[in-house]
């Protein structure tokens, strides 16, 4: 759990905004929550290129006093920092990549504390067994500086990373492409960009359960919630219903929850979604395990996702244009015959109890999470 300076901020990211936006995890009462990585994405280094020794250099004019210093004022905050790097030989924003570099490289961001990398997939071969080598040679890199680096994967899904990412020293991996600030896919023709909606995220969960746990996570990619069609990457904006089913739906998959927000203009709604803590209870649950579909017809989808405690965490999703009722029925919380007690996650609420089935009234893109037990 975190923050990640990319949809916000883009290539415009610097050593203020970096510092301010660890501030204001604290201050909004996030940290105390479990949001931890300050992540510092593309554009932090000189295009220049390396200097004489083959070093990566932060740019002088965004981060006059380095990199290392803007960890520890992290690290003073009680928090982690994260960088970005690719495993070609330019990031996707064209600075230096670390292609030929790995040791120097983990070695180099060792020394200045960070605890965290996102590593790139631009300019690399499309093949399954280059991406696993470039990636294997980066985990060995980061290993061996002795230091605990969190190893994000980020080849976007293409080269199936939920199978070999944990091999590579992977803790997280991208399962798709760039998801935009919109419910529906985007293609950008000025600047020949394509990216996926919410709505398309939902699907590429749907076939992943069966990967991913303790120890290694599918990544949904960041979270839009809060942009509202302004920040750096592209898309219309979307609804709080909608903003709350991309919530709702990343905690069940158990993805990582990296916010791509301006956390120093936090808004009510905005904060309501990401602090809600039985919604991140069930992102963080022990257990591990993402949910799957067990049901879908209508526009509306029934997923379930099993916790520690031996309850369940359901969702009840409508994809489609107009208000529907979802019957949550026994069969599929899994669960044993008997009365169940269902709690509204988002309303922090009792809601009902049922033996065989309940009903709920599901708005059009709304997401509903509740948890059952017996």
């Amino acid at each position: 759990m975190g923050w990640n300076s990319w949809n916000a901020f883009g290539d415009a990211v610097d050593e203020r905004v970096v510092r301010e936006t660890g501030e204001a995890m604290v201050s909004s009462g996030l940290a105390s929550l479990g949001y931890e990585y300050v992540v510092i994405d593309d554009c932090w280094s000189d295009q220049a290129g390396r200097d004489g020794d083959g070093r990566l250099v932060a740019d002088p004019v965004r981060f006059p006093n380095g990199l290392k210093s803007l960890a520890d004022s992290m690290h003073d905050l009680g928090l982690k920092v994260g960088i970005y790097s690719d495993a070609a030989e330019h990031t996707c924003g064209g600075c230096p990549g670390s292609l030929g570099f790995e040791t120097g490289d983990a070695e180099l961001w060792a020394s200045w504390g960070i605890d965290y990398l996102k590593y790139d997939y631009c300019g690399a071969p499309g093949d399954r067994a280059a991406a696993e080598e470039r990636y294997g040679r980066m985990g060995e890199a980061l290993r061996a500086t002795g230091r605990d680096f969190l190893y994000s994967i980020c080849e976007w899904g293409g080269r199936d990373p939920h199978a070999w990412g944990p091999d590579v020293g992977g803790h997280m991996w991208r399962v798709s492409g760039d998801v935009f600030d919109s419910w529906v896919d985007v293609w950008v023709p000025e600047h020949e960009t394509y990216g996926i909606g919410v709505d398309t995220s939902i699907d590429i969960a749907a076939g992943l359960h069966d990967h991913g746990g303790p120890g290694g996570w599918n990544d949904l990619d960041m979270l839009v919630v809060g942009l509202r069609g302004a920040g750096r990457i592209p898309g219309p904006g979307l609804s709080f219903l909608e903003y709350q089913t991309q919530m709702s739906m990343w905690c069940m998959a158990a993805s990582p929850l990296m916010i791509g927000c301006d956390l120093r203009t936090l808004d009510d709604d905005t904060a309501a979604l990401l602090t809600n803590p039985e919604v991140l209870g069930v992102n963080q649950d022990r257990f591990g395990r993402p949910a799957w579909r067990v049901r879908r017809g209508g526009g509306c989808e029934v997923w379930r996702r099993p916790l520690a405690d031996g309850s369940v965490a359901m969702a009840l999703v409508n994809r489609g244009s107009s208000g529907r009722d979802v019957t949550l029925q026994i069969a599929d919380t899994g669960l044993s015959g008997g009365r169940k007690a269902v709690r509204d996650l988002w309303a922090g609420t009792e809601v009902t109890e049922f033996v065989s089935e309940s009903t709920f009234r599901v708005q059009p893109h709304q997401t509903l999470m509740f948890k059952i037990s017996d």
